[in-house]
């Protein structure tokens, strides 16, 4: 999965501008941390450092080399906890609706967070290479990297995702190439247990069309339209909660059930983890929705295999969603 989505900058003032650096070493923290928030809130302070340390730059690395090293560290730093950011369907298995509560929210921390495309990804740079940096911000493979432990990870990332020689990264994280091979093979190896399904671009035609009859069938609420565009093993998932569901059948089940409180929804849509998207928002009144979730919502061929609903209302502003629908 090799992606070039973050090259040297082509210009000398944008390459002496840390800023400039800005969403490449997003997406390089959020691969590593697994959340949006937390991604900006490393990059936010590796520019704070280096901006500190900028007295210490002396011109022996390229300043994104440098920038990177300091991301690294700090990512490393807010890895410490033992806590490793999960999916609902990583901490146990489906429950039938028949048996199925809530029960009491888990903390954020627990989970993998969605970030917004553009946060991470240029996209108006070459579709192939849009359509490989999608791949690796998908919610499956940032919840497979959380199992990685943070060198192997960052190796992977590095060489797999950015396509760094291994001479390159070995400098970065001062550590033999030698070693910086065996952690990529390592990595792979452990990867390769946790991969996702491969999803259908976002640029097929029958995706857009399957969206257009998801929004459909949401909107109105007609849930046997709804059911009958998932596969037969598409899950159902709400964090913070650690129930997930699945199957057409217990998804039925939940929409007329417990989750009937989604009834009269709006959808707006965004470009979220590689994916297709929306901000849902609950009807409050006639004419007013209020945020919810956001849902990422994963397609596999002609099919949704994943219904993922962060239920984080907080989250709306950072993917460029409104505090509200009014239409009064």
């Amino acid at each position: 999965m090799h992606s070039t989505m973050e090259p040297e900058q082509s210009t000398k003032s944008s390459e002496q501008d840390p800023e400039a650096y800005r969403r490449e070493l997003t997406g390089y923290c959020y691969r590593m941390l697994g959340s949006g928030a937390e991604a900006e809130d490393a990059v936010q302070e590796t520019l704070l450092k280096a901006w500190d340390r900028r007295a210490d730059f002396n011109g022996r690395s390229s300043l994104r080399t440098w920038l990177y090293r300091i991301a690294h560290n700090v990512c490393i730093d807010m890895l410490r906890s033992p806590q490793r950011r999960a999916r609902p369907m990583d901490l146990g298995g489906a429950t039938p609706t028949s048996a199925a509560v809530l029960g009491e929210p888990l903390p954020e921390t627990v989970f993998v967070q969605p970030i917004a495309d553009s946060k991470v990804i240029d996209l108006t740079a070459d579709p192939a290479e849009v359509a490989l940096a999608k791949e690796s911000i998908r919610l499956a493979f940032i919840a497979a990297l959380q199992h990685l432990p943070p060198l192997q990870r960052s190796v992977l990332i590095l060489c797999e995702v950015l396509a760094w020689k291994a001479s390159e990264a070995a400098a970065l994280l001062e550590q033999t190439v030698a070693s910086v091979n065996s952690a990529l093979q390592r990595a792979r190896k452990t990867l390769a247990a946790h991969r996702g399904p491969e999803l259908m671009s976002t640029m097929d035609r029958k995706h857009a069309e399957l969206l257009e009859q998801y929004v459909e069938a949401f909107e109105s609420y007609n849930i046997d339209r709804l059911v009958s565009l998932l596969r037969d093993d598409a899950v159902l998932s709400m964090p913070p909660f650690r129930l997930w569901l699945r199957g057409p059948e217990d998804c039925a089940a939940w929409f007329l059930g417990q989750g009937i409180v989604c009834k009269d929804s709006r959808l707006l849509p965004v470009m979220v983890n590689g994916t297709a998207g929306f901000g849902a928002y609950h009807f409050v009144e006639p004419g007013l929705w209020e945020p919810f979730a956001i849902q990422v919502i994963e397609t596999a061929n002609g099919r949704i295999v994943g219904h993922h609903n962060f239920l984080y209302p907080e989250l709306f502003p950072a993917f460029g969603l409104p505090d509200r629908v009014d239409e009064r």
